[in-house]
């Protein structure tokens, strides 16, 4: 991961316009926010810049507008609980440049806070037009991205103006990035990845960056299935992508070839039907699942060897859960294993590092999401970095 600035970076900013970009996408119902887990992400870099004296003018997108306006999803909405979760006034701007916008900054003073526009009413957001991002670009001194979860996206507030101001990583990105790296870029070896969810084809790239990558790549969740098909079992019922079969054979070579240990599952849980508790559930050899049974979790057996393979790891990349973690008993082993992973972080031996939106959800569910090193809660930028690709937001800070 190349250099970046941070905030520490920053001289005297009294005065100074910071356009700052923040993920304020909050969830809403009835015209509140049911979820202020991102907003409270960023508050701890909009409150330094402004304590720092800076005017702090707030960069966010809100829903998919395609480029006009919708005043269903205008960010006015969410204004009301970005005040309280800064315990401060902030300050409603329509616009996102021009005249409008220049006048509103021209009112601030020294450590208030402006909260602009849904960037995305205008189609030069997503089309990263380099004359709208000069438009916004000309009424800030520099620029501060702190939403990893857009910097998948090469928009105009999200990669645009790094090119057009001094650029800076807020706190959130700043630590996301930094949990990042320590946990492919620059890890301590070895490395393990847990790999879980419900279809091969949607963590295909996932899998092939790994394999050059970890020691260990513990496969889960009907993912797992795939590739018990591919080595020959008969997984009957069991949700399974046969027509990938191929790619996960030269998924397991791959691993193969750069000493990449692949683990899958030997017991397993099954049942006759999906649902909570269902009297057809049983543990067994995954070579013993009847042609009306589908495997729904990881056994208790293979949890425990996987316990054990974490045990001599120094790094742990977490991605999806290991079963159908909504439904019990079939939260078992994820639930299981993340707490392994748990006590071996809380023991100092191990850096786990986990993302995703059903990954922090099976992490809350067993109770130690705080208990991780780092869960970045931005789904498909987690994803699009666990596959190896360039991010354009990160990559515009660190030029």
């Amino acid at each position: 991961m190349g250099k970046f600035k941070t905030l520490d970076d920053l001289g005297d900013v009294t005065g100074k316009v910071a356009l700052l970009r923040v993920d304020l996408n909050l969830p809403m119902a009835d015209g509140r926010a049911t979820d202020l887990t991102r907003a409270l992400a960023v508050k701890p870099t909009i409150l330094e810049l402004a304590e720092k004296g800076a005017k702090v003018v707030l960069l966010a997108h809100f829903g998919r507008p395609k480029g006009e306006r919708h005043s269903t999803l205008s960010l006015s909405l969410v204004q009301g609980e970005i005040e309280r979760v800064l315990s401060k006034e902030v300050m409603f701007i329509p616009e996102v440049q021009g005249p409008v916008a220049k006048q509103a900054i021209g009112i601030l003073r020294a450590g208030d806070i402006g909260l602009m526009e849904n960037t995305r009413f205008w189609p030069g957001e997503e089309g990263n037009n380099p004359e709208f991002a000069k438009g916004i670009a000309a009424n800030g001194d520099f620029y501060v991205n702190d939403a990893f979860s857009a910097a998948h996206r090469a928009h105009a507030t999200t990669e645009g103006l790094a090119h057009l101001l001094p650029a800076y990583a807020g706190r959130a990105m700043q630590k996301e990035l930094e949990a990042l790296d320590a946990a492919l870029g620059n890890p301590e070896m070895p490395v393990a990845a847990v790999v879980g969810g419900a279809k091969v084809s949607t963590k295909l790239v996932v899998l092939e960056n790994l394999v050059g990558k970890v020691q260990h790549l513990i496969i889960g969740g009907g993912m797992a299935n795939t590739f018990l098909a591919a080595k020959g079992v008969d997984v009957g019922k069991s949700l399974c992508e046969h027509d990938l079969t191929d790619k996960a054979i030269a998924i397991m070579e791959a691993a193969d070839a750069s000493g990449c240990t692949v683990h899958l599952p030997y017991d397993v849980v099954v049942a006759k039907e999906f649902a909570a508790n269902p009297p057809s559930m049983r543990v067994c050899n995954v070579h013993e699942v009847a042609a009306d049974e589908m495997i729904l979790d990881v056994g208790p057996l293979a949890v425990e060897a996987l316990g054990d393979v974490l045990k001599t790891c120094r790094t742990l990349v977490w991605n999806g859960p290991m079963g159908a973690f909504e439904t019990a008993p079939f939260d078992a082993a994820t639930v299981a294993l993340a707490r392994m992973a748990a006590a071996l972080t809380a023991e100092g031996s191990l850096k786990s590092v986990a993302g995703g939106g059903d990954t922090v959800a099976a992490l809350n569910h067993a109770g130690v999401a705080e208990d991780f090193s780092y869960v970045s809660t931005a789904g498909g930028a987690f994803l699009e970095w666990m596959e190896g690709k360039t991010l354009p937001g990160v990559a515009a800070l660190e030029r």
